[in-house]
């Protein structure tokens, strides 16, 4: 007869009190989790955040309370779920997951890893890290009344980066206020100003620094006491944007001043978040006037399709501010404006602004036109979702640490019931991608740039670590010689930041190895020599591109050296079409069928030397997506019966 305690068999029920887990994330998602492992029967949790708690988290991240504003949320997060079961054993990290302390012997401590974060760059690197340490890893997400949890495991399931993910619609707090890398965040950043400054004040779109940001200070006791300057009794104390800004009449240059120079100016006293990454730099009203251009415009074109120069965004966001001064005047005390992208003064604000922040972060500014194009609507985080995905997650975990993992599925919580009302959708897992460019045996992409105009800098920050997700990557020129391009050692290669590619020798054709030394991933990049990119586009990532660049004609040397060689590690791989359409998609080599993780060891480049592991040559992981065939139409999920339920999110 089987034994029981409570719900679970006694073997599963002792193996929960002695298994070791770990939980990254500590917000949404993260407190029902840690909560829910507690009261299953998890006895040993590490659970890692660089978070702390705001009190915007307060309504849906119940293990916090005002009086905790301005804290680790781990630490915190830790000490409310020992009030569920005293007897559990947490430990909590104030810290970011991708702090090089926490390497593939990290993770190779714990039975199981449970995703509970809020951005890609970091499930990216948590994805590849289970990899490398070969530990089931658990997925989840959630968008408003979306969502979706799913099992990565090594060589079974798909890994996070096997399917094209769509361009992300959300970002994190610190981000948006601190350090903004793309346009995008710099137009969220300018459409929350515009409800801080007209319309109804949130305490979710804060623009101003973020002097909590964990990563301006590694050190906890540092960003706790930064977090509470201002507070007492956890009462923050906080200054209205709009109450300001009334106070000066909505003086725009104030205004000016205040927003990009005096803010960015405060930002660069964190010195921590500028040590590798290019520093801001703050704007004078008073300099531009007398010193800027006085052309408004860069280029010629439709009126909305220019881009403005720097002098020409002053001027309007300076008319914009005055514009919807004074319609807010004309609704009364205590009106608010709503932001419409078909009001001309509310799209020219958020414009002006974005642009000028993306100036100021060293970003090519964009035109009216695309600015309203890519200002979308922001999705609300629901608490019953949390819930819910949380709880899936736990059941998951469960079939793992009982030997099941054949039983694992991808469930997607959809908004409405389906046709068949269901709210919740099962799916077989997916096996490996073949031509994933992160968990095939031998990784492989090629990237189409300008090698005159792309600089090292470019290649190192833009494409591997922005676009391939690395963290510390080193370079080699496979050119015989086994130059040296990027090395992850500070200081090494410095002097080559900003000389040019072809300034090394590297052509249409050339190849270059990179390794990532912390994540034990190494990747093969063909390069594609192009002179005809889109404007402002810096590169692209093609399909087939292996056999649409040649390899330059190889003098005698290279020729004896492919000849006395492996001649499989110097050609392009075989690889698969990806739709044209679709940018996110990379090209590897396709991996064998059937194929183990000491052959695939076996076969993998000699130049992968600093890499640990050689079984990390073979990986995976899964992020659920609809799969599509080669005319770019979605295949059916592998579950028939419930094809028309499927909601694929990020």
């Amino acid at each position: 007869m089987v034994q029981l305690v409570g719900p679970l068999r006694k073997e599963l029920a002792d193996s929960l009190s002695t298994c070791k887990v770990l939980v990254v994330g500590a917000g949404g998602i993260g407190c029902e989790l840690l909560k829910n492992l507690v009261l299953t029967g998890f006895k040993i949790i590490e659970v890692i955040d660089l978070d702390t708690i705001d009190v915007s988290n307060l309504n849906r991240q119940f293990l916090f309370q005002k009086k905790h504003v301005g804290k680790s949320k781990a630490q915190v997060a830790k000490e409310s779920a020992l009030t569920f079961c005293p007897t559990a054993n947490i430990t909590a990290y104030h810290d970011s997951i991708m702090n090089p302390d926490y390497n593939t012997e990290f993770f190779r401590q714990f039975i199981l890893v449970m995703n509970a974060l809020d951005n890609r760059a970091a499930r990216n690197h948590v994805n590849r890290m289970c990899l490398a340490a070969d530990i089931p890893l658990i997925e989840s997400g959630t968008a408003g009344y979306l969502g979706q949890v799913t099992v990565i495991k090594k060589g079974l399931t798909e890994c996070y980066e096997c399917q094209p993910k769509p361009t992300q619609k959300t970002f994190p707090g610190c981000t948006i206020r601190n350090t903004p890398s793309e346009p995008i965040h710099c137009i969220v950043w300018a459409k929350y100003l515009f409800n801080q400054l007209f319309g109804e004040e949130d305490a979710d779109q804060e623009v101003s620094p973020d002097t909590a940001d964990p990563e301006a200070a590694w050190n906890p006791e540092d960003t706790a006491a930064r977090a509470t300057a201002s507070e007492k009794d956890g009462d923050i104390k906080r200054v209205s944007t709009k109450e300001w800004a009334r106070s000066t009449g909505y003086d725009s240059v104030k205004l000016f001043h205040k927003l990009f120079k005096d803010d960015i100016s405060y930002l660069l006293t964190m010195d921590k978040l500028w040590k590798k990454r290019k520093a801001p730099t703050p704007l004078d009203w008073h300099q531009l006037r007398n010193s800027g251009p006085k052309d408004e415009s860069v280029g010629s074109g439709l009126k909305d399709q220019q881009v403005l120069s720097v002098w020409g965004l002053c001027k309007m966001f300076q008319h914009s501010v005055e514009t919807l001064r004074t319609m807010l005047q004309e609704k009364g005390e205590g009106a608010e404006l709503v932001w419409d992208k078909d009001d001309a003064p509310a799209m020219d604000f958020v414009t002006s602004a974005a642009n000028l922040r993306m100036h100021i972060f060293s970003m090519n500014t964009k035109s009216r036109f695309d600015v309203k194009s890519m200002a979308g609507n922001i999705i609300p985080a629901i608490a019953t979702t949390n819930a819910i995905i949380a709880g899936l997650i736990v059941l998951e975990s469960l079939k793992i640490l009982s030997g099941e993992l054949e039983s694992c599925r991808t469930i997607f919580l959809n908004k409405c019931p389906s046709l068949r009302k269901k709210l919740l959708v099962p799916c077989i897992l997916d096996p490996p991608c073949a031509n994933c460019y992160v968990c095939a045996s031998k990784p492989e992409v090629t990237v189409k740039l300008n090698v005159h105009k792309t600089t090292v800098l470019c290649l190192q920050d833009r494409i591997l670590k922005e676009r391939f997700g690395m963290v510390a990557p080193d370079v080699q020129i496979e050119d015989g010689k086994g130059t040296i391009l990027i090395s992850s050692e500070e200081g090494e290669t410095d002097a080559n930041n900003h000389k040019f590619l072809a300034d090394f020798g590297i052509r249409n054709g050339s190849r270059l190895q990179i390794d990532d030394f912390l994540q034990d991933y190494t990747l093969l990049v063909n390069v594609l020599h192009t002179e005809e990119l889109e404007r402002d586009v810096e590169f692209e990532v093609v399909g087939e591109a292996p056999d649409k660049a040649p390899p330059p004609q190889p003098n005698k040397e290279e020729v004896n050296s492919v000849t006395n060689g492996n001649k499989d590690s110097a050609q392009p791989s075989t690889s698969s079409k990806a739709p044209a359409d679709d940018d996110d998609i990379m090209i590897v080599e396709s991996d064998e069928e059937g194929v183990s993780s000491s052959s695939a060891a076996a076969a993998a480049p000699s130049s992968a030397t600093k890499r640990r592991h050689s079984d990390a040559e073979t990986g995976e992981s899964s992020s659920k997506r609809l799969r599509k065939d080669q005319s770019g139409a979605a295949a059916a999920p592998t579950n028939d019966d419930d094809d028309d339920d499927i909601i694929a999110l990020d």
